[in-house]
């Protein structure tokens, strides 16, 4: 991902050690034992909000989800069970199964009864429309009109209902501009980068013209900025919206489109927010620039940190094209870049906890110990409207109900609509998470636990 503008190589190296060099002044508040002891996550207690039938489902799903060749081909095992089965016969077995563990619901009733039972577990929503396309995949202006009308729904159902303070939605880019476009103007901006007042000046409808495009590529770029602009105007003091990362041939043009739209829409609260894949190698750099190109620019900054999801694709396509791998060689590389960039952001917000704000979205227990532990000792509220946590739905819920009860800000990335709507999601999104899916042998053992406990005292009532 790239800025608008680049900075001077010493510049990020000399923000973080700005930003990291303060904790030495502040008063530390540290209660390690007291964190240690309720941020284990290890009491199968958190699951006794479910029912019995949903600890089965969770138990029997991840308990698939531990064979590599049913995830690695779950695409093509759904596609024949389809045929197979039929449409009306397919969705009958998914919606039971799968679809409820992972989906909403379908309509916005379906939505609702499963946002205010979330709410009543004190987690909050992170609602997101599961459409997006890639290379090859675009499919005209009149398909893109429909997403925006399908994202504009999406901020009306989560500020019309109240579920929880400060709700969220999750956006995709390229559900609203051409991948093809956003590839092309990734090479520009690498060779001449577009100013942001040029794009905020299109978002209110000015006729620009854009160095490098031809005129039909023009037309298609203002249609689809003004897209966004509708949404952000929409969602402006109601809705955070989060715009995915998506890959990293796109990832430049994605990201100076959101910084535009922060630049507009952020001056006083972090409305808009972009997403850092911390298994890019990139990373650490690219969340340096943002921070100082939002204090340059005046806008206020909101983080989405990952680990990240296609490191597979980007690895293959690097090797192909005969380019360095862009993704950390090791797990524990990519836990340092994570860790790290998180501090730079915990930093950042306890000085300026009204222009910075951050969502540690991870499954990853340590992170989420480093991130309670550096809020204590920095004096940051748990639940200040600053730092919050977020997971996917059905998955890692004993650290999202643990968190949640310990009184901090919890989201669960929730995607909704029809099981035709949301299969290629949950088929990506399976693959994506395949080594998270995996190795979730924690939470289906608390599982299991609470199943047993329950069995046994039904056994002792008899």
């Amino acid at each position: 991902m790239m800025m608008c503008s680049r900075l001077h190589p010493s510049l990020p190296h000399l923000l973080s050690l700005r930003l990291l060099g303060t904790a030495a002044t502040r008063t530390v508040v540290k209660q390690p034992d007291i964190l240690s002891a309720t941020l284990a996550f290890k009491d199968p207690s958190a699951f006794r909000v479910k029912s019995l039938g949903e600890l089965l489902r969770a138990l029997g799903i991840f308990r698939l989800c531990s064979f590599p060749v049913l995830v690695n081909n779950s695409g093509k095992l759904m596609s024949v069970a389809r045929a197979l089965l039929g449409r009306r016969g397919f969705s009958l077995l998914l919606r039971p199964t799968v679809y409820a563990q992972f989906v909403a619901g379908e309509n916005e009733q379906e939505i609702s009864q499963s946002m205010e039972k979330m709410s009543l577990l004190g987690l909050r929503p992170m609602l997101a429309v599961p459409i997006e396309e890639d290379l090859g995949e675009s499919t005209g202006e009149k398909r893109y009109n429909d997403n925006m009308e399908a994202m504009l729904e999406c901020v009306r159902i989560s500020h019309s209902n109240a579920w929880s303070k400060d709700p969220m939605m999750q956006l995709k880019i390229t559900a609203l501009i051409n991948p093809e476009l956003c590839v092309k103007l990734t090479t520009l901006i690498a060779q001449q980068p577009y100013d942001l007042d040029l794009l905020v000046r299109a978002m209110d409808g000015e006729q620009i013209n854009f160095p490098g495009l031809d005129e039909s590529e023009v037309a298609h770029f203002l249609c689809s900025l003004q897209r966004l602009n509708k949404i952000a105007e929409a969602s402006v003091n109601k809705v955070r919206v989060l715009v995915d990362a998506e890959y990293t041939y796109m990832n430049p043009a994605l990201s100076l489109v959101t910084m535009a739209m922060m630049k507009k829409f952020n001056k006083d609260g972090a409305w808009i927010w972009n997403t850092y894949q911390c298994y890019l190698k990139e990373s650490r750099s690219l969340l340096l620039e943002a921070l100082s190109q939002s204090k340059n620019e005046g806008f206020c900054l909101g983080v989405k940190l990952v680990r990240g999801a296609y490191m597979d694709k980007e690895r293959k396509l690097a090797e192909k094209q005969g380019l360095l791998d862009p993704v950390h060689k090791s797990w524990e590389d990519t836990n340092d870049s994570y860790n790290g960039s998180m501090s730079v952001m915990l930093e950042a917000i306890s000085q300026k906890p009204e222009r910075y704000k951050i969502i540690v979205a991870t499954h990853n227990e340590e992170s989420v110990r480093r991130a309670a532990q550096r809020m204590e000792e920095l004096g940051i509220d748990r639940d200040g409207g600053s730092v919050c946590f977020g997971q996917l739905l059905g998955m890692c819920d004993h650290v999202s109900l643990t968190l949640a009860k310990e009184g901090y800000a919890v989201y669960k990335s929730v995607p909704y609509g029809t099981v035709d709507d949301t299969l290629p999601y949950l088929v990506r999104r399976a693959q994506e998470n395949r080594t998270v899916l995996q190795g979730i042998r924690k939470e289906r053992d608390l599982l299991r636990k609470e199943l047993f406990r329950r069995m046994g005292l039904r056994r002792g009532s008899q």
